[in-house]
């Protein structure tokens, strides 16, 4: 599949995956995990996402950087589940909390289109303690086994704390400019929560010409001031049944947010 253009305003819906075999809340039945995979694709592109992306969400505490090779193996196969169910729309994947080899691994195997890394550069304080940025390794594994696959990395990403005392607007220059990132995604502090429009635009100005996406928090209420100045949104959280990220995704709810989408475009 060739590598997306993420055109303005990309709609990028978010395939949250239960837990998988191996985490600690696997409930026992893959098939299950398979189940719901399928069934939330078919939901948010017969509803309007232009993407989607597959994450194992469900995999709380999640591994800081390797993740296990049961874990890969289900990934692939859900990846290979939900492009099944998008047709001709890419497909992406975010092997949490920072395994960037293992999503390209994926991506290589199953046509995805993009992955998303966490820390791409400098370093974290997170919840999985200290994640720090691979970029070199990352950029020359792509180039050996999946050359057409996007690299979306984020700029201080939600649950975290950067190390570096480095503005929003510097690590976006450096993600672009330095470690060869195709976008940046700016997020709020956590799940669920919005970036400050500020934070969008200031994005937008350090890489003109590059997609900058939303990574969490867009809903019918800010979306219209946040897409100003991005050129599309990964959502989760407000497409789900009562908001709960944990839950299947509510048909309704993605057609009401496709509706904003479709009000920037014009």
């Amino acid at each position: 599949m060739p590598r997306p253009t993420f055109a303005r305003p990309c709609f990028i819906g978010v395939v949250h995956l239960l837990p998988t075999p191996g985490a600690p809340r696997f409930a026992g039945a893959f098939e299950a995990v398979l189940a719901r995979a399928r069934d939330d694709a078919r939901a948010l592109v017969e509803n309007g996402c232009d993407a989607l992306i597959v994450e194992n969400f469900g995999d709380t505490p999640f591994h800081k950087e390797h993740v296990p090779p049961e874990t890969i193996a289900a990934l692939a196969l859900c990846v290979q589940v939900v492009r099944a169910a998008a047709g001709a729309r890419s497909v992406g994947v975010n092997v949490l909390r920072n395994d960037a080899r293992a999503a390209l691994g994926i991506a290589a195997v199953t046509g995805a289109a993009f992955v998303r890394v966490n820390v791409h550069t400098g370093a974290a304080v997170t919840d999985q303690g200290l994640v720090e940025g691979r970029a070199a390794d990352t950029l020359r594994e792509r180039a050996r086994i999946a050359p057409d696959v996007a690299l979306l990395a984020d700029a201080h990403v939600k649950h975290a704390t950067q190390l570096s005392g480095e503005t929003l607007a510097e690590s976006v220059h450096d993600l672009v400019h330095r470690a060869l990132a195709d976008g940046v995604i700016v997020s709020g502090p956590a799940t669920g929560r919005p970036p400050s429009v500020e934070r969008v635009r200031e994005a937008r100005t350090a890489a003109p010409g590059v997609p900058i996406l939303i990574g969490s928090g867009l809903d019918a209420d800010n979306a219209r001031a946040l897409l100003e100045h991005a050129t599309g949104a990964i959502v989760g959280t407000a497409l789900k049944v009562d908001r709960r990220v944990e839950n299947p995704v509510d048909s309704a709810r993605v057609r009401a947010l496709r509706k904003w989408f479709d009000e920037v475009a014009r």
